[in-house]
Order: C-alpha cells, then sequence, then structure tokens
C-alpha cells in the first residue's frame, strides 16, 4: 500500500506543473472568462464577416426589401422620406448596405469590443446616420424610449439572447404602432428525417455548453418562431428555409429562419 502510495505521490510531483497550469487557465476563465470570450467572439465575427458571402446577401436582400416602402410615425422624418431604425446586436454593422438612404440608426449590442470593428464600418456608409453603440442588451433597452423606432432588425442575434419572450417585449416596447421586425435566425434542423445527425449535433453541442462557451452564448438548436407568434404582434409572416452557405464550417447553422412581424 505504501508503495502505491509512493508511486501516486511521485506521479503528483512529475505532474505539478500541469496542475498549476490547469488551474491558472480555470482561475482566468472564471475571473476574466467573460471579457476574454466577448472579445474573442468579436474579432471572430470580425474576420467571418470582412468578406461577404453573395448568395447570403442576396437572401438579406430579398428580406429588407420592403424597407424602401416603410413610412415614418416622425412627421419630420416623413417629410424628408427617411425612417428610423433599431437593429439589436449590431456586431460590426453588416447590415448597412441593405438600410436606405438617410436612415437614422440607433444600434444596441452587449459586446463592448464590437465598437471598434463597428466604428470602421460605419466610416463606409456616409449615407446612413448611425449612432454610436448602446452597450446593452436587447432584454434591458431603458435608452431606447417607448414607441420610437419604424423598425427593428435583428439578424442571428436571438440564438444566444437570455431570454427570448424578454427581448420580444422590449420590441414591441419601443416600435411604433405599424412597426415592423424584420428578423433573420439560424435555427434548430426542422426535417430530421433528412437531416437526422445535424439536430443531434446541434442539440449535443449545445447541452453539453461547448458551442454557447466558444461562440458567446450561442445556441444551436433553438426554434424562434412560435415566440415571435405569441409575442403579440398583430401579423407575423415567417419562413423556415436552408441558408445557401456552402462551407463546411458553418453547415450546423444552415437551417434559418427570416420573415416579419408587425405591431
Amino acid at each position: 500500500m505504501a508503495e502505491i502510495d509512493y508511486l501516486i505521490a511521485s506521479w503528483i510531483t512529475r505532474n505539478s506543473i500541469y496542475f498549476v497550469f490547469a488551474a491558472l487557465i480555470y482561475w482566468v476563465i472564471n475571473r476574466r472568462g467573460k471579457d476574454l470570450r466577448h472579445r474573442w467572439f468579436a474579432y471572430f465575427m470580425h474576420l467571418l464577416t470582412k468578406e461577404k458571402n453573395a448568395k447570403s446577401e442576396e437572401v438579406k436582400k430579398d428580406l429588407f426589401r420592403s424597407l424602401s416602402t416603410v413610412v415614418s410615425h416622425d412627421p419630420q422624418l416623413r417629410k424628408e422620406n427617411k425612417i428610423k431604425i433599431l437593429e439589436i446586436g449590431v456586431g460590426t454593422g453588416v447590415n448597412f448596405s441593405h438600410y436606405p438612404d438617410g436612415t437614422q440608426l440607433i444600434v444596441v449590442d452587449p459586446n463592448p469590443h464590437f465598437v471598434k470593428y463597428y466604428n470602421e464600418n460605419r466610416k463606409k456608409f456616409p449615407n446612413i446616420a448611425s449612432e454610436e453603440i448602446i452597450v446593452a442588451t436587447g432584454e434591458k433597452m431603458e435608452a431606447v424610449p417607448d414607441a420610437s423606432v419604424d423598425v427593428v432588425v435583428m439578424t442571428l442575434v436571438m440564438c444566444s439572447v437570455s431570454e427570448i419572450e424578454a427581448i420580444l417585449r422590449e420590441i414591441l416596447r419601443v416600435l411604433v404602432p405599424g412597426g415592423k421586425f424584420y428578423f433573420l435566425e439560424h435555427i434548430r434542423e426542422f426535417d430530421p428525417k433528412k437531416h437526422f445527425w445535424r439536430q443531434k449535433i446541434q442539440d449535443f453541442l449545445t447541452s453539453c455548453r461547448l458551442w454557447p462557451f466558444l461562440f458567446d452564448g450561442c445556441c444551436l438548436n433553438r426554434d424562434m418562431l412560435p415566440y415571435i407568434e405569441k409575442a403579440g404582434f398583430s401579423k407575423v409572416d415567417g419562413e423556415r428555409f436552408y441558408a445557401p452557405i456552402s462551407n463546411i464550417l458553418l453547415y450546423l447553422i444552415k437551417p434559418q429562419l427570416k420573415g416579419i412581424a408587425e405591431k
């Protein structure tokens, strides 16, 4: 028995540096983990969105086409043929090219490390009157007044919010009567007969928390349409579809949801 204890003690001594290293990593993740994940995710999205996928951009173009027909609630903006848009989870600012000229853009994002990438991108679109990022979650947008925006936009954001119902309540609060909510999200595989393994992998990577840990809370197995339909909008037009993504690395986010809801 003493010999076994000696062998165990010797093994621990020889590998003590690894235990110290593991303890250090654990300490860093617990003390600074959230900030590090925010920083990593902002940089990752910056790299990912540097070059746009032409086919994916066509999907967005089709979704946002009707923005040009929106009439502002604000008399002055209406006179100038402009609208006010709130984008939640603006990230690096990948939707600028789809907004009508003269748009007044309010933006919210909980990740402060997106600010520099967003500011770099907004300089390319002087035709959009974009504001500084309000660093806040979509569930708590106290800085945005009630019934103050014509349109709310969210693209690939609801996968990572903590409370879908809460963010939808906030969207309804800030929209003017008749205002529109444009959404585009990746969702859980909706045809398990054809894509059984994709659904199972989505469920596993989300439930084991690996995917949310790596990608700032992103969950692969959500379907937002039922939440939107029950939120209290007067009209919801949503469509599940497969995004025209050929990159194998994005295989898990190919099932998507797009649509427009009206207050």
